[in-house]
């Protein structure tokens, strides 16, 4: 075999060999299980796509429960270096104590190393029970910004002397009579710069030019928060006209319709007419929320802030199936570094039963492969889990909500799908 090599990075391009070491975090509670068969399928996907001549070499690192349980430590600088090494990685799900204890590791590892983006494609695999009446119209990829917002973890506890600073200074600014309650008030605070709104805007308008999709959507809550989430959407549109000769902004588009003849009522149809140009628009948060529903397939590319993407994310991921097989990435498009990983939670109650869906973590590394350039690989493993939910040969959350389907383990789901990887 070829000598395991690191992935690299010459002229802003991944440089990836063929025998790659790929850092995992096989993660808490239901974690080492769904990392246990996801890997038995991105082996046999390897394996089947290029006989030998590729193959990923795992590295595993600790992070979570077992980092504490070995090392006292939640997050063990070694882990952090590695990620930042190795360029790409891939993780189960990490523990977070809800209102107390260590601050989310998911949430430290994405600022750590800049991952900028949360990249969440939703899709509909046929036959996945859902609550909509039409799932197959869900074809959404979000891109979250990952670094500002809430999610900065600027907080202050009430009654405690960073509090009364802060309503010191919301006097001396006169926005102290906002504070309903000022002596029992916690505060957070919500940074949103121009620099990390552009390039997340960037990067999702990149990926529709890339993918060939029409729709780049911001989504905000500019009307209330007019100077952060208002500011996203300023930027992003600044960011849109770095690709002038691609995009058109939904106000451009609608001129060019109407020079070409359109009446209003065919304008108000401009969705349905292909551009020729990506056309960036935006609409408030609530909105997209009820027309995501109601209309989910006026929507390609979503970008959007931190706390508002991981809210659409799961909503989305909700009618096509539920997160169990959503899958997610974090990445920053500069350095080129990526973790991909299982979107849904550590399920502690679950653990060692080997019944829980490892489609998400499945699906994650289909994203992976997709950026490493395995497309082949990838291709395999989304067309084994699409042929064993039309076959209905699934794990128990949807075993029951299907009456006629075959349940299978975790495990049992991965040796499944192995097969009709090699079957193909």
């Amino acid at each position: 075999m070829t000598k395991p090599e690191k992935i690299s990075v010459q002229h802003n391009q991944l440089q990836v060999p063929d025998f790659p070491i790929i850092p995992f975090i096989a993660g808490d509670g239901i974690g080492p299980e769904i990392w246990t068969a996801a890997k038995k399928v991105f082996d046999a996907a390897v394996d089947k796509a290029y006989q030998g001549t590729k193959q990923v070499i795992w590295k595993q690192y600790l992070a979570g429960q077992a980092a504490y349980d070995r090392t006292g430590e939640w997050l063990p600088a070694k882990t952090i270096a590695a990620l930042k090494d190795y360029l790409v990685s891939i993780k189960g799900p990490l523990t977070t104590p809800i209102g107390k204890g260590h601050r989310s590791l998911n949430v430290t590892l994405r600022q750590e190393l800049d991952l900028f983006a949360c990249v969440r494609p939703v899709e509909y695999f046929a036959g996945s029970p859902s609550p909509v009446k039409y799932p197959g119209k869900v074809s959404i990829t979000v891109f979250r910004e990952n670094t500002e917002d809430i999610y900065a973890g600027i907080d202050f506890a009430a009654q405690t002397p960073a509090a009364d600073e802060l309503l010191a200074f919301l006097k001396k600014y006169h926005q102290f009579a906002k504070v309903r309650f000022p002596d029992t008030s916690a505060f957070a605070i919500k940074p949103v710069s121009s620099e990390g709104s552009k390039r997340l805007v960037k990067a999702a308008i990149q990926y529709a030019i890339d993918h060939h999709l029409q729709t780049v959507t911001l989504v905000h809550k500019g009307n209330i928060m007019k100077k952060t989430e208002g500011g996203f959407k300023n930027w992003g549109y600044q960011a849109a006209q770095e690709f002038k000769d691609q995009v058109f902004t939904m106000e451009e588009y609608t001129d060019v319709l109407r020079q070409a003849g359109y009446d209003e009522a065919q304008v108000a149809q401009a969705r349905a007419v292909k551009a020729g140009k990506i056309i960036v628009n935006d609409l408030i948060t609530d909105n997209f929320f009820q027309q995501s529903l109601l209309h989910p397939e006026k929507f390609d590319v979503v970008a959007t802030l931190n706390l508002n993407g991981d809210y659409i994310s799961d909503a989305l991921a909700a009618q096509v199936g539920g997160i169990g097989i959503a899958p997610g990435a974090n990445i920053n498009y500069q350095t080129k570094r990526a973790i991909f990983e299982a979107t849904h939670g550590t399920a502690p109650q679950f653990a060692g039963q080997n019944k829980l869906n490892p489609t998400s973590m499945i699906l994650s590394g289909v994203m992976m492969f997709e950026y490493l350039g395995w497309q082949q690989a990838a291709d395999l493993i989304k067309k084994a889990v699409s042929q064993a939910i039309a076959d209905q040969h699934v794990t128990v959350d949807f075993a029951k909500a299907l009456p006629d389907a075959v349940e299978l383990s975790t495990s049992g789901f991965a040796s499944y799908l192995a097969a009709l990887i090699e079957q193909n």
